[in-house]
Formats: C-alpha cells, structure tokens, sequence
C-alpha cells in the first residue's frame, strides 16, 4: 500500500522503500504460506501484495523510447569517490576507457583532487569546476565537474552537499548546463530524510532557456516518491528511456547485496539518450553510469 500510494513519510519508512525489489522477490513466501495454510482471504491479501510490489519493479525499468534525432554527442558519466578514497587510476582509467566528456564527481575531498590532478585527469578532461566542502560540513561533501569542452556560468546548487553547476558549448553552439547532483543519504534519522527530501525538492527544474543535465548520487530509486516528484517536474531519466532504470549502481563492496539503483542521469526532453552503461570503479561502492546524449538542432 505504502509503494503502490507513494505515502512513505519520514524514519523507517523512506530507507525501507529502497528494498521493494527485495521484499517483490520475497512476495511468494506469504502467498506460498497462505496458501498451506488454506487461508483464502491470506491469499487474496499476499497475492494483491505480490502483484502490487511486481507492477512497481517492472515499472522502475521504464519503456524504450524512439531512436533520438541527429545532432551533436555527449558522453557524461557520474562517478563516487567513496569519501575520497577510490584510487585516482580509477578515475583515469575511466575516463580514458569511456571516452569520457563530462564527468560529475561526488565525495570529492582535497588530498583526491590532488592524486586525480598528479594522475593525469587535467589532461584528459582540461576544465574543471570544484566546489569544496563548507566550512563544517564532512570534508567528502566536496562536490566537481571536469569537462573536455570549456566551462562557464559556474555555479552550486544548494544542498547538504556541494553540488557543482556549470554550461558547456557542444560543437554547433548550444549549451548544456551540468549539474553533480548528491543528495543527503536518508538511512540514519528522522532527520536524515528530512535534509534528503529538502536536497531532492531544491532540485532545479527543465528550463526552455537551456538544456540542463542532473547527473550523480540522488540516494534514492525509483521506489521513492519524493524522486517521482522530481520526474515528474519534466525530467527524463537516461536508463529509463533505455528499458534500464532496474539496473544497480550500489552495493556494499565487500558484500554481494543488497543491490540499489541511487544513482541516476536526469536529462531535458529535448535531449535525446543513445546509449546508457554502468561501469565498475575499482575502489567503489557506486558503478559509474555512462550515457550518451544527443543535442539535436532542433532544440536552438
């Protein structure tokens, strides 16, 4: 009832919705029981349960759309540095592999900046745009976008984190503005989703102005209403229109599940989505998702 209505409010309820997936694979335990125990109004009640948590999963994926027009490509990818500690090579190694335009960093901290500098990244992606971490907030907070194509319009969209803003021009002149979205992990308190749903609603919005990118660590899935809400404000989400939006971007790293999908690309309608992966970062607890974007001219 709780997935089904989007009426999850406040500690546990909101880290517990994180496990639908979970608890959809498990369905078949109460059913299973109900109907040992010959118990039909037990089986009507788990079956309708089963069918409800089954319909959400299957929604989460999304449904492929139409093949985006011609235009320019973008490739973008997210990437978590694990309160600074996964290996630079890591990040490089990336980079370079995925032929990497943009990429939106989160759980930056400066002695990481350093080592991804030493390492090389400033060659492969020469323009970047760091926020450091405020004053008294955890010094991972730090939040970066490095960019092969130059930056300007720097800017930081509020949160418990530092979430880096910057546009770019692609090769016919129109501009893309990114956005290294982390938001606050809702897992602890009461007040721990309070600032995670405050990060998720401050969230800018599609504007007819520019074509606008939110890419990184939203701390949430697609089993949250406070994330619906957000595509519901005209986002588009790049593994969804590919049929991916089930596919996991966190785990535990000495752990095989449990398996949640955090991470996300939200991108303007206008922009069309060629291709969505999700790559492994030694050192990581969080895949990097890549996508390749089109900026089609019909969006001048």
């Amino acid at each position: 009832m709780l997935r089904a209505a989007g009426a999850e409010r406040g500690f546990p309820l909101v880290p517990a919705l994180a496990f639908t997936p979970h608890a959809a694979a498990s369905a078949v335990l109460p059913l299973a029981a109900a109907v040992v125990a010959r118990s039909r109004s037990g089986a009507v009640v788990a079956g309708l349960a089963a069918a409800t948590l089954a319909g959400a999963v299957r929604s989460n994926r999304g449904t492929p759309r139409p093949a985006p027009p011609a235009g320019t490509t973008l490739r973008i990818a997210t990437v978590s540095l694990r309160k600074g500690l996964v290996p630079a090579a890591s990040v490089v190694d990336l980079v370079r592999r995925e032929v990497v335009d943009v990429l939106a960093a989160q759980e930056l901290t400066p002695d990481a900046e350093r080592q991804l500098r030493a390492a090389g990244l400033g060659e492969l992606l020469p323009h970047g745009h760091v926020v450091p971490a405020r004053p008294g907030s955890v010094v991972s907070g730090s939040g970066a976008i490095w960019s092969r194509l130059p930056l300007h319009a720097l800017g930081n969209v509020p949160g418990e984190f530092e979430q880096p803003s910057a546009r770019l021009r692609v090769d016919d002149g129109l501009e893309v503005e990114m956005v290294s979205v982390h938001s606050a992990p809702p897992a602890t308190s009461p007040g721990a989703v309070r600032t995670w749903a405050a990060d998720l609603a401050t969230l800018p919005r599609p504007t007819p102005d520019v074509l606008r990118v939110l890419a990184g660590d939203f701390n949430a899935t697609w089993d949250h209403a406070a994330l619906r809400a957000v595509l519901r404000r005209g986002w588009v989400d790049a593994a969804r229109t590919l049929g991916l939006g089930s596919t996991w971007t966190w785990r535990p790293l000495r752990l095989p599940l449990p398996r949640l999908v955090l991470d996300h690309v939200l991108v303007d309608p206008r922009l069309g989505v060629v291709s969505c992966s999700f790559v492994a970062v030694p050192g990581s607890d969080h895949r990097s998702v890549v996508v390749d974007l089109v900026v089609p001219v019909r969006a001048r």
